[in-house]
């Protein structure tokens, strides 16, 4: 558990940071009054996201490497991490759609079928709803981690690390 401590804390740092955001999408009328700019701005997300996965690899190598870490330990890092904040996103989904803001669905839900996105109510909410949400929130956490992750240990990488020597 020692060797990936850092990583978990940050999966829970990264779900905190997430319900916050939504929270804040909440209170600016984006899940309501504003729910035409939201699949526009939710995307804004990503900012936030990648400052704390860069933070989470920062502090991987220096707590636990002592400042030297490789590409491939850092990805490997990124994985777990990632994997950590897929296995937490559906808890964090739960959170949102029945804590934070249970009347997005059936604000977007209705919305989208008068925008002409679906073409029926029903249709709406196959796609609406906790599970799809829980299901899709995951697998774009473990992917979209990973990636950033890819990207961003090219510059956190170590130049000369013990791997080199």
């Amino acid at each position: 558990m020692k060797k990936i401590r850092i990583e978990f804390k940050w999966a829970v740092i990264f779900t905190l940071v997430a319900l916050l955001w939504m929270l804040l999408e909440k209170l600016s009328g984006l899940h309501g009054k504003y729910i035409d700019y939201h699949m526009y701005l939710t995307n804004l997300f990503a900012i936030p996201a990648i400052i704390v996965m860069v933070m989470a690899l920062r502090d991987k190598k220096n707590t636990y490497y002592g400042g030297v870490m490789s590409y491939t330990q850092g990805l490997i890092s990124g994985i777990i991490l990632s994997a950590f904040i897929a296995l937490l996103s559906p808890l964090a989904q739960w959170i949102t759609t029945y804590v934070i803001t249970p009347e997005y669905f059936p604000n977007v839900i209705k919305r989208s079928v008068e925008l002409g996105f679906y073409k029926s109510i029903e249709e709406a909410q196959a796609y609406f709803n906790y599970k799809n949400y829980a299901i899709q929130g995951a697998i774009w956490s473990l992917i979209m981690g990973i990636v950033t992750t890819a990207i961003a240990m090219i510059f956190i990488r170590s130049k000369k690390s013990a791997e080199d020597k």
